[in-house]
């Protein structure tokens, strides 16, 4: 497929276990833009708080926390990595322990407005890729191509438990299928910039597309706002 070099904003949005991220870095690569992954963001926050141990349902901790933390995101040729105060944390990021705390952190109003700003720097200049569960709404609110994508419970938990039967995390299905669920409750239930669907978002349902045609999908829509 051949792209022009238009260099535009797209915002993806969605649940957890959508593919967002897997699905954004093969785009990202294809059309010679920058993979920006936000929840990893949030994720390396979380690290931090469960390590010094801070009061995750503190509002003013974990902002103040973010205020003192350095939060940077590299590209390598392994992928996007996630540098904590100068240190690698692309893997632990991925840790259960963060998984399941992630969103408490997340839910945080103040500390949520200094991410967006963040994040915003990121991708003003466009050529940029961003996925997470606020970028249509809040963070890019004026993407030239916004999606929102999601698949159902159990195929997103499937594919978590698959993603971590390969790191050699241990997992139950049924667990994870929980998990899920409770993570979208609250990540579409918080006061502070919720998980909804942008009103001008492509919905795609990548429940029975493989990675390649969901990226194919993105890779569509990204050449027809670039034209």
């Amino acid at each position: 497929m051949n792209y022009v070099t238009k260099k535009i904003q797209i915002a993806i949005d969605g649940p957890a276990g959508a593919g967002k991220s897997t699905i954004a870095k093969i785009a990202a690569e294809k059309l010679g833009y920058t993979y920006i992954d936000t929840g990893a963001m949030y994720r390396a926050l979380t690290l931090k708080a469960l390590t010094e141990k801070i009061d995750l349902s503190s509002e003013q901790a974990v902002t103040d926390l973010l205020k003192n933390s350095t939060i940077e995101l590299k590209p390598s040729p392994q992928g996007q990595l996630v540098f904590l105060d100068g240190v690698d944390v692309s893997s632990e990021i991925r840790s259960n322990e963060v998984t399941s705390n992630v969103s408490k952190v997340a839910a945080h109003a103040s500390m949520r407005a200094i991410m967006v700003e963040l994040q915003y720097d990121m991708a003003v200049k466009g050529g940029v890729i961003m996925d997470g569960r606020d970028i249509g709404t809040a963070v890019l609110p004026k993407a030239e191509l916004k999606i929102f994508m999601s698949a159902t419970v159990e195929e997103r938990a499937r594919r978590r438990f698959e993603d971590n039967q390969q790191r050699g995390i241990e997992s139950s299905f049924e667990s994870l299928k929980e998990e899920i669920a409770l993570r979208d409750k609250m990540d579409s239930e918080r006061e502070a910039s919720p998980l909804v669907q942008a009103e001008d978002a492509i919905f795609v349902d990548t429940t029975h597309l493989n990675i390649e045609q969901s990226a194919e999908e993105i890779l569509k829509l990204a050449t027809e706002r670039m034209s």
